[in-house]
């Protein structure tokens, strides 16, 4: 009798026990949730499936990094004071709907553009690795190298004799990799690096401790490089083996990245130089602090870094903004569609008005459920005459977006909620017609490997498909 009066009350400690935690994770939730389906969704996992649902919100849900942003020292010329013009005399040679987004986009993030840059497209890793490798190898004064992931394998091992030119050369070479990303191969390229004596290594948020569990789903995605602060290459391809896709690899990825030259280069630099200071190490002053010289192109540009650490939404806000202001076309590519309704809404309105929109996605996704789940939104979106194209394989890894033929924004992120709340991003915005129609010519070619969905009215997809799809849909928030 004893003993069961013991369990009775051991039962009854630890269901008050996981009460209040239920009540403890809900006040933070509702406390420091902003979006109210997300908090929903949230509340309803912790209260559903008690003690599991709390363990889940606090490793994956919960925000902790809080970081001071180092102020913008707007370094180089921008477009007033290059040209000696004033706003209104810019005005007169902008179209309205591209100076209504630019100055859009400077309330969004107050960095302002840097005029005299000049970029240039570069498909797979067949075409962009030896040319960064090249770059590396020419280094001088300092190579700034970021990427989600630097796998060991045969495009990792290409770079790695070009990084010890680059120190040979007398060049600082400072190597930054995410933690999460690090570790998709096994062993990982870090080893490797530690042995060039002269390349400093480091990592953000390394997984593998449980005591950095918690920031397991808060990744730095950013892909930059950056050689002796006067040239760069940006966006959103990794170093992979997948992405040397002539050599025919396992797994293929289709991939694009641009090589970058001029003012511009210090802003990417200045992002690097956050991430590298957040990841442990000393401050130090890029070398595009001190470039000078002839100005390589006419393009401006600006670069919008992204995060969980300040004021995020940043790239989700310009990608309304760039919505809103469309009067001709907009054309998306993208891995990952799996933006929330103001977005979707949005590429109705614009579809609506007139606007030619078209977005381009893998027939196949590389992430389980991934198609399903896209797939949810697609009626909709076909319903108001937004176009959907489907390439087929290789995987497409690629992100772009075009408007009206002249004004783009690309890099890191993806069309999701991971990439627009949880994600460390950063995309380059810029006006370029010569280059907008490179890209063009890109878009156009993956639209001829592609299938159009179609929209039908009477069509009714089995009930099983429509469950299936709406079931996955629900794990927006989490993938």
């Amino acid at each position: 009798m004893e003993m069961n009066t013991v369990s009775v009350s051991s039962f009854g400690i630890a269901g008050l026990l996981y009460l209040a935690l239920q009540i403890c994770v809900t006040v933070h939730i509702i406390r420091y949730k902003d979006d109210v389906k997300s908090s929903i969704g949230w509340i309803g996992l912790v209260w559903l499936t008690p003690l599991i649902g709390s363990i889940i919100y606090v490793v994956f849900g919960i925000n902790r990094i809080r970081r001071k942003a180092l102020s913008l020292r707007n370094k180089g010329p921008d477009i007033l004071t290059v040209t000696g013009k004033s706003e209104e005399e810019i005005a007169k040679e902008i179209p309205h709907a591209f100076l209504q987004l630019l100055r859009l986009g400077y309330k969004v993030h107050p960095q302002r553009f840097a005029l005299g840059n000049r970029a240039q497209a570069f498909v797979n890793g067949d075409e962009a690795y030896p040319e960064m490798c090249k770059l590396i190898a020419g280094a001088q004064k300092e190579v700034l190298l970021q990427s989600y992931i630097f796998d060991n394998d045969r495009a990792g091992q290409m770079f790695l004799p070009a990084l010890k030119q680059a120190v040979k050369n007398g060049a600082k070479v400072k190597m930054l990799i995410d933690g999460v990303g690090l570790n998709y191969s096994k062993p990982t390229i870090a080893s490797a690096v530690r042995k060039i004596k002269g390349v400093e290594f480091s990592v953000f948020l390394p997984s593998k401790s449980p005591i950095n569990l918690p920031f397991v789903n808060l990744r730095n995605h950013r892909k930059i490089l950056i050689v002796d602060g006067r040239c760069a290459f940006f966006g959103g391809m990794n170093v992979a083996q997948g992405n040397l896709v002539n050599t025919h690899p396992k797994e293929p990825i289709i991939d694009i990245t641009f090589k970058v030259e001029g003012p511009v280069v210090d802003q990417m630099s200045r992002v690097f130089e956050e991430d590298w200071i957040f990841s442990g190490k000393k401050h130090f002053i890029p070398a595009s602090f001190h470039a000078s010289g002839p100005l390589p192109g006419q393009m401006p540009a600006r670069i919008i870094p992204d995060g969980p650490d300040s004021d995020y939404g940043k790239i989700e806000l310009m990608v309304l903004g760039a919505l809103s202001c469309a009067q001709k076309s907009v054309h998306i590519v993208t891995p990952y569609f799996l933006p929330e309704s103001n977005i979707l809404t949005a590429l109705e309105v614009a579809a609506m008005r007139g606007v030619d929109v078209e977005i381009i996605l893998p027939s196949k996704s590389n992430i389980f459920g991934m198609d399903c789940a896209m797939r949810a939104n697609f009626a909709r979106l076909l319903e108001k005459g937004v176009k959907i194209y489907r390439t087929r394989p290789p995987f497409d890894h690629s992100k772009i977006m075009l408007v009206d033929g002249a004004w783009l924004f690309v890099g890191s992120a993806n069309w999701d909620v991971r990439s627009f709340k949880l994600n460390f991003e950063c995309n380059l915005e810029c006006v370029d017609k010569k280059l907008a129609a490179e890209v063009e010519k890109i878009i156009a070619h993956k639209k001829s490997i592609s299938h159009s969905e179609k929209w039908d009215k009477n069509a009714r997809p089995p009930l099983w498909r429509t469950l299936t799809d709406n079931a996955f849909k629900l794990l927006t928030p989490y993938y």
